[in-house]
């Protein structure tokens, strides 16, 4: 593309000489036109504009000054420090017009010479980087010559030290070759097998005597033209033809003796372990465990697993040792070993409180602590456990454990006998031995724990403490007053009567028990109850059994960790420790363990995380393994088939604490029946949160949530898509409820109700509409629609549905027993004289659990 500007001197704007007082013209316009390709053209108009420079100290609407003549040429060379101004000359339309070319102010001189300044300072250090990257790589070809240098003495010595072996080798040849030369060689051969041998005296060559080897032939090497017409000099071997030579004979006369013994390494071998790396850790190759495996009949490839036992038989065919070692190794030491009995102290003993539900358990230990705990509780029932410390009247602590009376928490139970010292049996005396009395027997019983006897509600009317005595008899419990050796006390929680006397009794009993703890020793214990709390995250009550537990801690509590950052005890107050049989709150552990769960100090993050990892894999793969089905055989078939028609009423448990969600999820399993089961999706403990409303919305199960609730955007997101939630606070409602969404899955029952029989006495085939049968009614009545039977020989032929029933060629709704009719069935025609039509009616009844 090219340009042609129309350059006419008649279209410059100017001002005219006859008219000064008028302005010239600002813009000149001119015409351009391109020529593209293909000979295509465009004209384009374009317009050029001239600026005003108006310099410092000039007004606006002031007219512009003369424009000053330019200074004459100098020969003098401007500074380099300073930027120079230029001043070029106008030319003649700025002349024309009076344009003055504006000056650099000072802002911009000294914006000129710091852009100036800087440029130099980047160019300096540029300079001095190159400068640097070049004394480095100087440096770097002066190291790798020293290296080439220190190679080639090394070589150069190899050398040396090799040629000298040589020298001695090539002398050792030939004193040995001459001394063979010179040996008297035997007078007779023996003689061929089977052949007469003629005697003949051999002509003796003349004896030549080798010639010594020099230094100088014996590095000429191999055989050249030069050397072949020598006739003074014999041919050499060559270097390699030598280095064969001493090879053989080497191999000749190394013997089993001397060459390098076996070394002997103890190998570690985990459960499982690939072949590879059984190879490294006995350093062998692994070709020749995969042929030995081969050998054996094993098809093995170097990164497939085996187990230790086959690992094992391997190491030993190797000649090497076996140290077993399993991924449990990394819980040695986390729990240690009983205490010296020179370093322990006395205890508080733990006591748990036990009992039939409604006997006044909590109201008992709101009378020793002088609190009112039952008022909290929904219901009126205890549904958490819980641990408090009370001081007696001689000022020692004693340390209560209260646990639920309910069927529903029998693990809570279990788990309070297996951490106490002293259980205390509470029964009422209106009400005597209960179901939950005995399973709190059998407790103790299994913990092997002394009981003793609280008859409670001694205050009521109807109290009978000899019943409660004489009920005990029957589960071997024999009380003091009766000639045996199991404390008791009558006692009313409610008036506080005979309480110091219960103190007294524990005391006495501890100090039988001799209880002892070393404090001075890193902490161990139990997790008594755990849960998440909104604003303070996982808060888990623990009881610490032997040791100090202390606020910054690494504590490991199941597959659960984390650092103490806070303790509660029973009153609500932060403590900086806890010594053995202190129940405390502690905050800190990455989430809420179950309960039950034993908790020790680890020695750093490391290894509670290690600990923590490898529990977290033993419970995965415990799952797992129940969770898989192996194929068995017809039967297990035939179960899996009734267990796939079976149906699930799947629900979603969020609790407050582990314990309830623990409880709530057995009771709902005991409700299992062969037609319905309870299927919990999920459970957990804290509130109901939006990925509890996916989880439902995936799986279409309900969300019971036990003393929580469902924030606002699981409440929207549940609205939304119609997940159903159910708050609960007493566990009774919760099972109810769950029952009857049981009962509404399960099919109804089947009930026949008789209404007659009938005979046929005749069969009139009709036509369009099939055989009818001329009955007569023996016994009840015969209803149109109702369900039959044809009973043929006293053999059930057909089931199905009576279609017609005539009496007279009309149509009729009931016929009684004596009349005779005219019945016909449902698509079925094969009737026959004689044969019996029972009559019934279909009656389907709701079941319930």
């Amino acid at each position: 593309m090219s340009d042609d500007k129309n350059t006419d001197d008649s279209k410059t704007l100017r001002v005219a000489a006859a008219k000064p007082m008028s302005l010239s013209r600002t813009v000149e316009s001119g015409q351009v036109r391109q020529k593209f390709s293909h000979g295509r053209t465009k004209s384009v108009v374009v317009e050029k504009k001239k600026r005003r420079m108006i310099l410092p100290g000039e007004q606006a609407g002031a007219a512009p000054a003369p424009a000053a003549p330019p200074p004459a040429p100098t020969a003098k060379a401007p500074t380099p420090t300073a930027p120079v101004e230029t001043v070029t000359e106008p030319d003649a339309d700025a002349k024309g017009s009076g344009m003055v070319l504006r000056s650099l102010t000072n802002e911009e001189k000294d914006a000129r010479v710091q852009a100036l300044n800087l440029a130099k300072e980047r160019e300096a250090d540029d300079r001095r980087r190159a400068e640097e990257e070049r004394a480095r790589l100087n440096d770097d070809d002066l190291r790798r010559a020293e290296e080439r240098r220190e190679a080639e003495e090394r070589q150069l010595a190899e050398e040396n030290r090799l040629r000298e072996e040589e020298e001695q080798r090539v002398v050792a040849e030939d004193e040995a070759t001459r001394r063979a030369a010179l040996a008297p060689e035997p007078d007779s051969a023996a003689p061929a097998r089977g052949k007469e041998v003629k005697t003949a005296v051999p002509h003796k060559r003349p004896e030549q005597r080798p010639t010594p080897r020099r230094e100088e032939d014996r590095k000429k090497g191999r055989l050249t033209l030069a050397n072949a017409l020598n006739q003074d000099e014999g041919r050499e071997r060559s270097m390699a033809a030598m280095r064969r030579h001493r090879e053989r004979i080497r191999k000749q006369t190394t013997t089993p003796q001397t060459a390098q013994s076996k070394r002997v390494r103890e190998v570690v071998l985990p459960e499982t372990i690939t072949v590879k790396d059984l190879a490294d850790r006995m350093a062998e190759r692994v070709v020749d465990i995969i042929k030995y495996l081969m050998q054996q009949g094993e098809m093995i490839k170097a990164n497939d697993v085996i187990d230790a036992d086959m690992a094992e038989l391997l190491v030993n065919e190797f000649g090497h040792t076996v140290k077993r070692v399993t991924d449990a190794d990394v819980e040695t030491g986390l729990f240690a070993d009983a205490d010296d009995p020179a370093d322990t102290e006395a205890r508080p003993p733990v006591v748990t409180i036990m009992g039939h539900v409604d006997h006044g358990k909590t109201s008992l230990l709101d009378a020793l602590r002088k609190t009112n705990v039952v008022s909290g509780e929904a219901g009126g029932i205890t549904q958490h456990i819980g641990a408090y410390q009370v001081v007696d009247p001689s000022g020692k602590k004693i340390t209560f454990i209260d646990t639920p009376g309910h069927a529903a928490f029998s693990a809570m139970r279990a788990r309070g006998a297996e951490v106490t010292d002293i259980v205390i049996l509470v029964v009422a005396a209106d009400d005597g031995v209960m179901p939950q009395t005995i399973e709190a027997i059998n407790h103790a019983r299994a913990a092997n724990v002394p009981v003793i006897i609280a008859v409670n509600k001694m205050d009521k009317e109807n109290a009978d403490p000899t019943r409660v005595r004489t009920d005990l008899l029957q589960h071997e419990i024999v009380v003091e007053s009766m000639s045996g050796e199991v404390l008791e006390v009558e006692i009313s929680a409610l008036k506080g009567t005979n309480l110091d006397k219960l103190l007294d009794i524990i005391s006495l009993q501890s100090e039988l028990l001799e209880l002892k703890a070393n404090p001075d020793r890193s902490a161990e214990g139990v997790v008594i109850e755990a849960r998440l709390d909104k604003g303070r995250g996982a808060v888990s009550t623990v009881l610490v059994q032997r040791g100090t537990l202390n606020i910054g801690d690494i504590v490991v509590a199941g597959t659960e960790w984390g650092k103490v950052r806070a303790m509660i005890d029973d009153h609500d107050e932060q403590v900086t420790s806890a010594g053995p049989s202190v129940p405390v709150e502690v905050l800190g552990l990455s989430g809420a363990p179950l309960a039950g769960d034993p908790f020790a100090v680890a020695g750093n993050e490391a290894r509670a995380r290690e600990i923590t990892e490898y529990r977290e894999r033993s419970r995965r793969d415990m799952q797992a393994a129940r969770a898989a089905t192996v194929r068995g055989g017809l039967e297990d078939m035939m179960n899996q088939i009734q267990a796939v028609k079976r149906s699930e009423v799947p629900v979603i448990i969020k609790g407050d604490v582990q314990g309830s969600v623990e409880a709530i999820s057995g009771a709902l399993e005991k409700m299992n029946t062969d037609e319905v089961r309870v299927e919990v999706v999920h459970s957990g403990t804290g509130g109901i949160t939006e990925s509890d409303i996916t989880l439902a919305i995936a799986s279409e199960a309900s969300i019971l949530g036990f003393n929580v609730r469902a924030n606002k955007q699981a409440r929207e997101a549940a609205a939304q898509s119609g997940v159903e939630l159910r708050y609960y606070s007493v566990i009774y409602n919760l099972i109810d409820d769950v029952k009857a969404m049981m009962s509404g899955l399960l099919s109804p029952e089947i009930r026949e109700e008789f209404l007659g029989n009938a005979e046929i006495l005749e069969v009139f085939g009709i036509s369009k509409v099939g055989n009818i049968g001329g009955c007569k009614i023996t016994e009840g009545k015969v209803q149109r629609g109702a369900h039959v039977r044809l009973i043929r020989d006293d053999v059930v032929i057909h089931e199905g549905t009576l279609s017609t029933l005539k009496r007279f060629k009309d149509e009729v709704r009931e016929v009684v027993a004596g009349q005779e009719c005219g019945m016909g069935f449902e698509n079925y025609y094969d009737l026959r004289k004689g044969d019996v039509i029972e009559c019934f009616n279909v009656e389907e009844v709701a079941r319930t659990l």
